[in-house]
């Protein structure tokens, strides 16, 4: 083995990355370009540290590997670190490697752009408690799903999702929710919205009838495609679904619904009317697309099935893992009937372009494993005591919510005038919350309602009491 190989070797052992612009003039001698290379090197290295690209800390390769990686001699790195070590601009302990030095202070700082600062009070919509995320499980899950995956897993994906996947979704949806389906009726996405935005928007021409409260950058990016939303009005029943036999309806051939947990009132839609919008919707051959975005986490109340499950020819159904689990882990589902799952799939093109097939393995360990189940469990006792600790402290200011059974928020009702002024001082008082307002469609008509919608998931287990005693406080002035 030559020379060469041994430090390409080692290098390749021991080595990091880093990249430094070295020139050296190929006209010098052997002799002269040796010097020229580490008057070089310790210059680039110096001007890398003036100029902020190797912060404080940093380590720096074994110079055995950055000299291998140079294509230099050992010495000359050796010679370089060393200079740069007497003039203060590197360290160097026995064990501790050699680190650009905290005392050097780079001659054209770069600025850093500073992280916002949060609400005080965080009371957003959607949000899980992100401790509950299950470390343990998801690393278990993730070294046997890496383990046993085949080398193929590590290829290109193919746009439908991960097979074992979908294979372990349409029985655990099937035993959870009622849904009714096969692994080639499901695809995979990234969440929710790209779903209904990036495929779902693309398959119906003309106009999309949608309830009257709903999430605005949901109908923003379905009507930003060239779909019109028409809006449907909401009771204590759910989605009026009724008014879509109306002419003001006659070119909507679908309909998008939250049926088990209405977003933001959360009401039910009653059985009459689910057995109403399917009798609908088959008349006139389109579809239901159910956003079935919290169905798992119910609290006092009996399990509410899919609309899936009675018409899986004309139901479109979607879920995902942002609040089951994390936001941070990118999975949702498209469950379909067969007539659009080609179309789905090619609207993905010829392979996945978005979503981690890792991260579907690991989920589809986590569900055969049981560990998901149990993590939903855990999960549901966990909010149960929030929501009972949360309604408990209003109603001590005499603040009565609604829409408590299901979910991650509440909505506080208030009169329609008094909404305004109720969140400008929570606004300024550091609170984030959100007023019903702010999720009515803009064509719906008036409807008297007002209220105060507030999210229980996302303040942290160190501030949720004191959270929860300053949202009380606050409303109590409004009573």
């Amino acid at each position: 083995m030559t020379p060469t190989d041994h430090w390409a070797a080692v290098a390749q052992r021991l080595g990091t990355d880093l990249f430094l612009d070295l020139q050296p003039d190929p006209t010098l001698s052997a002799h002269g370009r040796g010097a020229q290379l580490r008057r070089s090197l310790t210059s680039e290295l110096r001007t890398a540290i003036s100029d902020g690209r190797l912060p404080a800390g940093t380590r720096l390769p074994p110079y055995r590997s950055l000299a291998a990686d140079l294509g230099v001699a050992r010495g000359t790195v050796s010679a370089a670190y060393s200079e740069l070590i007497a003039e203060g601009w590197l360290t160097a302990r026995q064990g501790s490697g050699t680190v650009v030095a905290h005392t050097s202070t780079p001659s054209a700082p770069v600025t850093a752009r500073h992280k916002p600062s949060g609400p005080t009070h965080d009371f957003s919509l959607g949000a899980p408690t992100s401790s509950l995320f299950p470390r343990s499980d998801w690393i278990a899950a993730t070294r046997v799903a890496v383990t046993e995956a085949p080398h193929s897993a590590f290829g290109p994906g193919d746009p439908q999702g991960n097979y074992e996947l979908r294979e372990e979704l349409s029985r655990y949806l099937a035993r959870v929710r009622g849904v009714r389906t096969t692994p080639d009726n499901i695809v995979l996405t990234t969440s929710v919205h790209t779903a209904l935005v990036s495929l779902c928007g693309r398959a119906f021409d003309g106009a999309l009838a949608v309830e009257s409260f709903s999430l605005p950058f949901h109908r923003a990016s379905i009507e930003a495609a060239g779909t019109l939303t028409l809006p449907i009005p909401i009771d204590d029943n759910g989605a009026d679904v009724g008014a879509l036999t109306s002419d003001a309806y006659g070119d909507a051939k679908a309909v998008l619904l939250t049926p088990s947990h209405q977003f933001p009132t959360g009401v039910a839609l009653s059985p009459a009317r689910r057995a109403a919008v399917v009798a609908d919707i088959r008349s006139r051959g389109g579809y239901i697309i159910e956003d079935d975005y919290d169905g798992e986490l119910r609290y006092d109340r009996e399990p509410i099935g899919a609309v899936q499950g009675l018409a899986p020819d004309s139901v479109i159904y979607t879920g995902s893992v942002s609040k089951s689990l994390s936001p941070a882990v990118r999975i949702a589902w498209l469950v379909v009937p067969d007539a659009v799952v080609e179309p789905l799939v090619a609207a993905k093109g010829p392979r996945e372009p978005d979503a981690s097939i890792i991260d579907q393995l690991v989920l589809a360990q986590l569900i055969r494993t049981g560990a998901y189940d149990r993590h939903i469990r855990r999960s549901r006792q966990f909010y149960r005591k929030r929501r009972d600790h949360l309604v408990a402290r209003l109603r001590d200011v005499g603040v009565d919510a609604g829409g408590v059974s299901a979910g991650l928020h509440i909505v506080l009702p208030c009169r329609p005038d008094a909404e305004e002024s109720i969140l400008a001082a929570a606004w300024s008082a550091g609170f984030l919350v959100f007023g019903l307002g702010q999720f009515r469609h803009p064509a719906a008509s008036p409807d008297g309602r007002g209220g105060i919608v507030v999210g229980f998931g996302s303040p942290t287990d160190s501030n949720f009491a004191a959270d929860v005693d300053a949202l009380a406080n606050l409303l109590a002035r409004f009573r």
